[in-house]
């Protein structure tokens, strides 16, 4: 089999996770997965969080998609693409965990970034973290972040329209 055809599903997959990781936080865990995903908006010293539990969620969709396209798993009807899939899932996870828990919250290293997108990636996340509970928010997505200016004035729109309550710290124009 060529090369390029499993590298762009893996491509695409990571890609698509993106997508799948920003609907997710918006809608199951700004929604009814709250209870799961609230200790990692609130102060904790815990080393682990109930969130974690969504990383374990994304794993078992990547293990899925192996035994999908294994034919050690399913024989004949072993579907070839679920192995490259399951591998797209799998970098995502791997980049999520460095650039979510290692760069934004400094769970495995300590840098903070002076310039650049990953500058960028902090303050949109820290953006999110700045409203109080589980209603409005910004900046949703873990690798793609929208400018911290665009992010700023959605919050303070959001403050003003009362959808959101923002932590008096969150500068929001």
């Amino acid at each position: 089999m060529d090369w390029a055809i499993p590298s762009g599903i893996v491509l695409a997959s990571v890609l698509a996770m993106e997508w799948v990781a920003w609907s997710s936080h918006k809608y199951i865990m700004h929604g009814w997965g709250w209870a799961w995903h609230r200790d990692h908006h609130e102060p904790h010293s815990n080393m682990f969080e109930k969130n974690d539990l969504f990383g374990l969620v994304g794993a078992a969709a990547s293990i899925a998609m192996f035994a999908v396209g294994s034919p050690l798993v399913l024989g004949a009807s072993a579907w070839w693409p679920g192995t490259w899939i399951g591998l797209g899932i799998l970098f995502y996870g791997v980049i999520y965990t460095l650039v979510h828990d290692g760069l934004v919250h400094q769970r495995y290293f300590k840098w903070v970034p002076r310039r650049g997108y990953a500058k960028r990636l902090v303050q949109a996340h820290w953006l999110h973290h700045a409203t109080v509970g589980k209603e409005g928010g910004v900046s949703f997505g873990f690798v793609f972040a929208r400018d911290p200016v665009v992010l700023k004035a959605e919050l303070k729109a959001q403050r003003e329209a009362g959808i959101a309550v923002v932590r008096d710290s969150a500068q929001t124009g």
